[in-house]
């Protein structure tokens, strides 16, 4: 895998601006669409949260985390194979300083105007997800990996 690919799945992880996260529990998976945004070279992962979520429970018991983003919708009413998913492995990491908290919320309202009240109330969290490996998969066959 070459520069070409890593650019591929890094152009995706910017092309879009929801993903699904999947954390786990006890051993129970549960999945939530988010909206994020990420910085610039695609390495952390930004997200706004409840801390009184499943989800947030979850992140704070066991923060390994995967994301999924995917064209489909890009792709109506054409062929599946048309389509690409990429599966991001990483680890949820709150964000304590200040300077990297201003950037996640610049980088957030940017992409999710909408989010701005919400991210100014006490019960919401800013956290970021720290990518540690990509997985590209397009169409029904052709995938790619690599670790970051």
């Amino acid at each position: 895998m070459g520069n070409d690919t890593l650019e591929k799945m890094k152009s995706l992880v910017r092309g879009h601006d929801t993903c699904v996260l999947a954390t786990v529990s006890e051993g129970r998976p549960h999945c939530s669409l988010m909206a994020y945004a990420a910085d610039d070279a695609c390495g952390e992962i930004y997200m706004v949260t409840p801390r009184v979520t499943t989800k947030y429970r979850n992140l704070m018991e066991n923060p390994l985390v995967s994301l999924l983003i995917d064209t489909r919708a890009d792709h109506l009413g054409k062929r599946p194979p048309d389509a690409r998913a990429l599966t991001i492995e990483g680890e949820f990491r709150p964000i304590h300083d200040r300077e990297k908290r201003l950037s996640a919320d610049a980088s957030l309202t940017a992409a999710h105007p909408y989010l701005r009240d919400f991210m100014d109330s006490e019960d919401a969290e800013v956290f970021s997800v720290k990518v540690t490996s990509f997985l590209l998969l397009e169409g029904l066959s052709d995938a790619y990996f690599e670790e970051v």
